[in-house]
């Protein structure tokens, strides 16, 4: 993936959104890497998505990407593992677009809960997930390492049901 597959061509339309396939794992491989400064392998993106009801979302403009969104249920679960769109495509809603694709797919298989780490640092990663209505339900100090330091993870939750997305309560002793 070169620089020039950062920007959108002239007279693009908006990005379509569908499944990640197989054969798309080097792709989206490529776009991580261009998002963030551990980029993944393939074989790690395809290993994610072979367990069971995982997902990848790409969006793309005319055959070109431009984002794509990575989730992993575990029963009525799901996290977000990771949300990516290209520098060029940013601010024009499609991180919003990817997940909320990917929150349809999630109450169509009955998620009740949806979580995701992001950095703290990240202001425009959270303030797309403050305005999907994630709240914080954690932090984990020092969790994204770069050679610049440590940065922490702000855990995010959206109750998908309609529950309260705080931490489960403590189970009761039935006895």
């Amino acid at each position: 993936m070169e620089a020039s597959d950062c920007q959108p061509r002239q007279g693009g339309g908006p990005p379509e959104i569908r499944p990640v396939t197989p054969f798309d794992l080097e792709l989206v491989a490529a776009l991580h890497a261009a998002c963030f400064s551990e980029g993944w392998t393939a074989a790690s993106i395809g290993a994610l998505l072979a367990g069971p009801g995982a997902f990848g979302l790409l969006a793309a403009s005319d055959g070109e990407p431009a984002g794509f969104i990575l989730v992993r249920p575990a029963a009525d679960e799901a996290e977000i593992l990771s949300l990516a769109v290209l520098p060029a495509w940013r601010r024009r809603g499609l991180g919003r677009r990817l997940l909320a694709a990917a929150l349809e797919r999630l109450v169509a298989a009955g998620t009740r809960r949806l979580l995701l780490e992001v950095a703290e640092d990240n202001v425009a990663a959270r303030k797309l997930y403050q305005a999907a209505g994630l709240i914080p339900v954690g932090r984990r100090p020092g969790y994204y390492r770069s050679a610049g330091g440590a940065t922490a993870a702000l855990v995010l939750a959206l109750a998908i049901d309609g529950a309260d997305s705080g931490p489960a309560p403590p189970p009761t002793n039935p006895c």
